[in-house]
């Protein structure tokens, strides 16, 4: 497509032509059994473990107002993926509601996420099994060099595995979910029935452990609500999405994928509660030790924090099941058991890691659909996949291995970045029933005007539970995806090369000294800095001022419409940011808890309502909707 100014458009599909080569086989219970696959991972082999060293025996709450929250984008999620059943579907919504500018931003931000999964789901499998070959991994959970190649090689039959075609994926998907869903289901009736501590849910100084006994560093209810996104509890619940990901592969998609997603929510919420249940009470303070030196010392009884660089760091539910002193029948069956956890180990993540390798690659292909990446991305290979889009995906969680190589360091970044995204559950579903009631919609949700609205308090807030820190590197990682966008997609809108190409390697330039300039002056992020925020602040607010006014002086009526659409998401990213920043969970916390999260709450009701306003009806949705009325 040219890029003069003349030819260009508004927010189209470029994927039109492509979606219809996909080979659409998924059933009810393959799309289910997809979801289920990427809820339950690694998550359930290590989020247990990290919640209990936040949040203490108060870490169950943790994953029921997780799973309640996501419930609620779950169903936002539902009706959208109904009516749009695309391939790539999560990245494509914002495009068809706001246009391409906060489309861009949404779809940058999820592909960070998607990207990365599939190098969570490959160091889990490492990790576990280290619990055999020590040399894997480091004491602190980090993987050495050697365990870095063994998780590209599982990398590498990821992306075989989707390479063989939907067809394939979804029969050993489904057969795989079953033994995903029996392991950790019989592993919660075993530690329960036979090896229970009920007083460790009051370890530590109560239900709520003191803040010196956990992880989080704060008392009361706030370890709860701070664990959420921080230790894998939100990461786990995340999975739901991959019925609407694989959408345009579904043989009734607007039946299965409401079906789909609200099943695999509920099932991960009722396992992953139990499972933490089962977890907080089978400790064995007595078996718990940290290692220092050469040294191996007991950890102090009700220490959560101590669990991170424990005994328990490289298998929490193996080392129960092979230290726990127990006998006779019991003690055969907690052997027995605890191979079969080593199996499960390995099929676990590694079933979410092939399903999120095809969900990486239908985020890249979605973003070639908006017209952000050339239509190399759209190709679709012999097995009627989007073979180079998988391969980019591929090479991508290859990367992400390198600076982020343990599995608790990943999870922290990669949840907060996907559920920024997911702000716009709940904003494309009013934005549409308003922008296009003659949408066919087979699944409509009752009550959606309260729905949404919940859908994007409940992504806002796990976003703003992250904690400074955490934002930080997200937001920082969203603008650098400014340069991607002056290297191809503004020049598609109309921008000159000579000028789209500098500017972009300036935004590349800006950013990083800035990001490394606040980051030195906050001592890696963990001293408060106010006058080095300001400057942070004001110098990102004037890369996005500038490069808005670049674009707007380029552009056609058309373009102008989607800028314009796409304002209230700049104002969002800053106003969560500086709200973190003196909120309880910040760097200077004059905001106590909970007024803190009640200012919050307030903020993201109030953007969610201006970018429902500020949403159209793009020409992307007009082709949409023309779509279904053909015969």
């Amino acid at each position: 497509m040219s890029s003069s100014k003349g030819e260009v458009g508004g927010a189209k599909d470029y994927g039109t032509t492509s979606d219809k080569l996909l080979r659409r086989s998924l059933n009810k219970w393959e799309l289910l059994f997809l979801s289920v696959g990427g809820v339950i991972g690694s998550g359930w082999l290590f989020g247990a473990l990290y919640t209990a060293a936040y949040a203490g025996g108060a870490g169950i709450l943790s994953w029921v107002i997780a799973g309640i929250l996501v419930m609620f984008v779950g169903l936002a999620y539902g009706e959208l993926g109904a009516a749009i059943p695309k391939s790539g579907g999560i990245v494509r919504y914002p495009h068809y509601t706001h246009g391409g500018v906060a489309g861009y931003i949404i779809t940058w931000a999820y592909f960070l996420s998607a990207a990365s999964v599939p190098a969570i789901e490959a160091t889990a499998t490492i990790t576990y099994l280290s619990a055999l070959v020590p040399g894997l991994i480091y004491p602190n959970g980090v993987l050495t060099p050697l365990g870095i190649l063994s998780a590209y090689i599982i990398l590498i039959l990821f992306f075989l595995l989707q390479y063989a075609g939907v067809g394939i994926l979804g029969k050993v998907t489904h057969g795989v979910g079953w033994w995903k869903l029996i392991v950790p289901a019989l592993t919660v009736v075993f530690l329960i029935a036979f090896y229970f501590h009920p007083a460790n849910f009051t370890m530590g100084g109560g239900f709520f452990p003191s803040a010196s006994m956990n992880a989080s560093g704060f008392s009361g209810f706030a370890p709860v609500l701070y664990a959420i996104p921080t230790t894998g509890v939100i990461f786990s619940y995340l999975g739901f999405r991959q019925a609407v990901e694989y959408g345009g592969e579904g043989k009734n998609p607007q039946k299965d994928i409401p079906f789909a997603v609200i099943g695999a929510l509920v099932i991960g919420l009722i396992l992953y509660t139990l499972l933490q249940v089962a977890f907080t009470g089978a400790i064995d303070w007595s078996s718990v030790t940290v290692q220092v030196g050469n040294t191996t010392k007991p950890v102090t009884p009700g220490n959560w924090t101590a669990l991170t660089q424990s005994n328990l760091v490289s298998g929490p539910y193996y080392t129960i099941m092979t230290t726990a002193k127990v006998f006779g029948p019991i003690a055969s069956l907690f052997a027995i058991w605890s191979y079969i956890l080593l199996i499960d180990a390995v099929l676990s993540p590694s079933g979410t890691g092939w399903i999120y390798i095809g969900t990486a690659g239908r985020t890249v292909y979605g973003f070639a659909t908006n017209g952000y990446l050339p239509g190399l991305f759209l190709k679709i290979g012999r097995t009627k996949v989007p073979v180079i889009a998988l391969i980019a995906a591929t090479i991508i969680a290859a990367i992400f291995m390198l600076p982020f190589p343990s599995w608790e360091s990943l999870v922290g970044f990669i949840s907060s970045a996907t559920v920024f995204t997911y702000i716009m559950g709940g904003i494309g579903l009013e934005t549409l029933r308003k922008t296009a009631p003659d949408l066919k919609r087979n699944f409509k949700l009752p009550a959606a005007k309260v729905i949404a609205p919940i859908a994007t308090l409940a992504s806002g807030l796990i976003v703003y539970w992250s904690g400074f820190a955490t934002l930080f590197y997200v937001v920082t990682a969203i603008f650098l995806g400014f340069p991607i966008f002056f290297g191809y997609y503004a020049v598609r809108l109309g921008v000159p090369k000579k000028i789209a190409y500098p500017l972009g390697i300036v935004d590349l330039a800006v950013i990083l000294l800035t990001a490394y300039d606040f980051y030195t002056a906050t001592s890696g992020l963990s001293a408060g800095n106010t006058i080095a925020l300001i400057l942070y602040t004001l110098i990102m607010v004037g890369v996005s001022l500038s490069n808005v006014a670049v674009l707007w002086n380029f552009s056609n009526d058309n373009v102008k419409k989607e800028i314009k659409a796409s304002y209230w998401i700049f104002a969002f990213i800053f106003a969560i940011f500086l709200l973190s920043y003196f909120g309880a969970l910040g760097l200077n916390p004059i905001i106590p808890f909970p007024t803190d999260v009640v200012i919050a709450a307030i903020v993201v009701l109030i953007f969610h309502y201006i970018a429902v306003k500020s949403g159209f009806r793009t020409e992307a949705i007009e082709e949409i909707i023309e779509e279904t009325r053909e015969p």
